[in-house]
């Protein structure tokens, strides 16, 4: 836990000329009393491809801290454009407040600025050269990037671990390499065993297998035998001529005369019995 915490920043004077100097107002709290004083620094970055181009405008010693809510006012001076790259000087970049204790940062929070011409004009046609004078910053306070730093302050207990925890159970343990994928090849091992132990039990034709789940769970046989007694004695009744059809009524009349008469020799009530029929089994 960090002893002092950041509450908030005030932006004074923005947007504001170029060359105007940075004004914030700092509110922060602290959690217990302090033996040496708060750093806090403001740094421009001059470029975003080197850091060679960032300039520390100023920096400012707090203390002593009383424990509580603090408020102070930091001022920074304006960069120095002469160090910064000309075709940098407009347009987007960032600055950095940041907050140490006893050379430790704790704290550091990022603002966007733009850099802009104050007339319409010169920004639809920048000069070729810069003109310092006519260059307005403006800093976007909307969205900082604050990053908290875990330090050491004043007592022991505040320190951040440098290192990880000692574990000696852990020089106990077997070693990784004899034990990996040990459980995997147990598992693999046991559905083998089931599988052949299953096929033992109820052995079956991998031919069979296929066509029964492509049949719905019927075997093909079955299907196939169904379709060849369905098939027999059928006829096309578009194709059949209307004698055909005749012929077939005169020769039905007659059978049906025939069973009639032997359905009431074999049968004492005259009722016909119904042929039996086989279920079909599905598998």
């Amino acid at each position: 836990m960090s002893v002092v915490s950041l509450l908030n920043v005030d932006i004074q004077d923005n947007p504001a000329s170029f060359q105007k100097a940075f004004k914030f107002d700092i509110t922060f709290e602290c959690l217990e009393p302090l033996s040496k004083d708060l750093e806090w620094k403001l740094v421009y970055v001059g470029s975003a491809t080197s850091s060679e181009y960032d300039q520390e405008l100023d920096s400012l010693l707090v203390g002593p801290i009383p424990v509580g809510v603090n408020k102070f006012t930091f001022t920074a001076d304006p960069p120095n454009p002469s160090k910064i790259p000309s075709s940098e000087l407009v347009g987007v970049t960032v600055i950095l407040l940041t907050g140490a204790y006893d050379g430790r940062e704790f704290i550091r929070v990022g603002y966007y600025v733009s850099n802009e011409y104050d007339t319409p004009e010169l920004v639809a046609e920048p000069p070729k050269n810069p003109l310092i004078e006519r260059l307005v910053k403006n800093i976007l306070t909307e969205k900082p990037r604050v990053t908290r730093f875990a330090i050491k302050w004043d007592s022991e207990d505040s320190a951040p671990a440098e290192y990880p925890p000692e574990q000696p159970e852990a020089d106990q343990l077997p070693a990784d390499g004899d034990q990996y994928g040990a459980e995997e090849e147990e598992e693999e091992e046991e559905a083998e065993v089931e599988a052949e132990v299953e096929g033992e039990a109820a052995p079956r034709d991998p031919d069979a297998m296929e066509e029964d789940t492509e049949m719905g769970g019927v075997p093909a046989a079955e299907v196939k035998d169904d379709e060849e007694s369905a098939g027999e004695g059928s006829e096309d009744i578009e194709d059949s001529t209307d004698e055909e059809f005749e012929e077939g009524e005169e020769e039905g009349a007659e059978e049906d005369e025939a069973m009639a008469m032997d359905d009431e020799s074999a049968a004492p009530g005259g009722v016909a019995q119904p042929p039996a029929q086989q279920p079909i089994v599905q598998h």
